[in-house]
């Protein structure tokens, strides 16, 4: 398992990959979200697990 951040030795990265990935296949089942169908929740969630995942790499590559 890769450590995210300075001796951090924590799977904090696989549990939040894990709840993102629920929340999608919850969200487009069940609530009816799609990507490029104008909706805003979707895009919001997905830029923000885009924003965490470029902090948690600079932090364990810089």
């Amino acid at each position: 398992m890769v450590s995210l951040g300075r001796g951090d030795s924590s799977t904090i990265g696989t549990a939040l990959g894990a709840l993102v990935a629920i929340i999608a296949v919850v969200g487009t089942q069940f609530l009816g979200w799609e990507w490029g169908d104008g909706q805003l929740v979707p895009t919001i969630i997905g830029v923000l697990a885009a924003a965490v995942a470029i902090v948690l790499l600079s932090r364990r590559f810089l």
